[in-house]
């Protein structure tokens, strides 16, 4: 996942190299990122009513493919353009620099979180093993060989495998800019050639992965080799080698129509088949009979080809609701409706432009909210109440990260 805000100004058009995409704002990016960080949030919050209504509950793609996919689109803003001022080399210097910011905010993130854990089992006694809850027994029963599988990225628990696999893709884009640079059609060929090599469906133990631990067959959760493919598909997509689909009811009724159709076969779906809502028979129930046959095209891990094409029509519906560069998602007139819509907007713009330092804040809090859940219970007005709570904290963490980011200590005291 790209950690970064397409905020840059624009490069003059007699400057810019032809080919390339000029830094400007899509508010679209940072809205749909906000969007992501407040559903990561409620998803990874152990025990969250609210869980069982995010929109992964409906169809095979959730919140993980918007945030790629719009991360994809904002490292072509953001990497791209130093490739195209400052070459092959720095840029590549350059995408380095970010997986060693990535790489150490993934340790500080995992020692916090473990820290965390540690205390509450050590110092509470609440009746649960929070170490146990994210499988971290290893870890603090043998140190050393987790220790060391933790900063070679040979230990990943799945709990902290977002970033590794962000790392990863990140490390594949000079090689794409430099294949893109003989010809694009060969971006293409890596992008499919690498996504099918990582099909355990097709290849089996043999597939393109990286260990999880050291003692054991597991793999990394997130599949970077697969998921690079929704990541290159928003950066193609900003840097014009992908042309941008034309709005006509056509698309917009294929779009809907794989939306609608895949509900069934989604969790709410299957819920409601497995309550004998619809479509049972005497023989049983095709529709969980076609889930399960369909599992290694929506397979998580691998990024399963479904996936992607759910993912595709939502985003396609979505781009076409927001309106070119997300004009559709501006205020309009000077109404308290409006002015009430403009402050929500500004907020979750906000969350999306500070990424990273939201997106840590939001796994570490996830947990918070999780045990506070556990002391406090988990009925309908305390869950709205802690996941309210926990909204508030991430806008605070987004403001916080941009006005140090604005440096102003810099500025002059008049």
């Amino acid at each position: 996942m790209t950690f970064v805000a397409a905020s840059a100004p624009s490069m003059p058009a007699s400057n810019q190299p032809a080919g390339t995409t000029s830094r400007v704002r899509d508010l679209r990016l940072d809205f749909f990122r906000g969007i992501a960080m407040f559903i990561i949030l409620i998803s990874h919050t152990p025990g969250n009513l609210l869980s069982a209504w995010i929109p992964a509950r409906w169809g095979f793609s959730d919140a993980t493919e918007m945030f790629v996919f719009c991360s994809g689109m904002a490292s072509a803003i953001a990497f791209g353009a130093v490739f195209d001022r400052s070459g092959w080399a720095l840029g590549t210097a350059r995408v380095g620099f970010r997986i060693w910011q990535v790489y150490w905010a993934h340790i500080g993130l995992f020692v916090a979180i473990a820290a965390m854990l540690a205390g509450i089992d050590f110092y509470g006694g609440y009746g649960k093993n929070y170490i146990g809850s994210l499988n971290l027994w290893k870890f603090f029963a043998d140190p050393a060989v987790p220790l060391v599988g933790l900063m070679t990225l040979t230990y990943v628990p799945n709990y902290f495998d977002i970033l590794p696999m962000y790392m990863v893709v990140l490390a594949m884009m000079p090689l794409v800019i430099a294949l893109q640079r003989v010809h694009t059609r060969l971006v293409f060929a890596f992008m499919a050639a690498v996504w099918i090599g990582a099909q355990t469906s097709l290849w089996g133990d043999a597939h393109l992965a990286f260990p999880a631990e050291p003692w054991s067959e597991r793999k990394w959760f997130f599949n970077p080799f697969g998921w690079q493919l929704v990541f290159f598909t928003g950066f193609a997509l900003m840097r014009g080698w992908i042309p941008k689909p034309p709005v006509n009811i056509t698309l917009i009724a294929l779009s809907a129509f794989i939306v609608l159709a895949i509900i069934p076969l989604s969790n709410i779906g299957v819920r409601a088949i497995e309550r004998d809502w619809f479509f049972v028979t005497e023989t049983g129930n095709p529709i969980i009979d076609m889930r399960l046959a369909l599992k290694p095209l929506t397979d998580k891990t691998d990024f399963g080809i479904l996936r992607y094409v759910h993912f595709l029509a939502l985003a396609y519906l979505a781009w076409v609701i927001a309106g070119d560069k997300g004009d559709n998602l501006l205020a309009r007139g000077n109404s308290a409706l409006s002015q009430a819509w403009a402050y929500i907007v500004a907020i979750i713009l906000k969350v999306g432009q500070q990424s990273l330092a939201v997106f840590i804040v939001s796994m570490f809090l996830a947990r918070v909210m999780g045990f506070v859940m556990d002391l406090t219970g988990r009925g309908t007005a305390n869950t709205w109440l802690v996941n309210l709570g926990g909204a508030a904290v991430l806008v605070a963490a987004a403001y916080g990260a941009g006005w140090f980011k604005s440096q102003p200590w810099k500025r002059s005291a008049t």
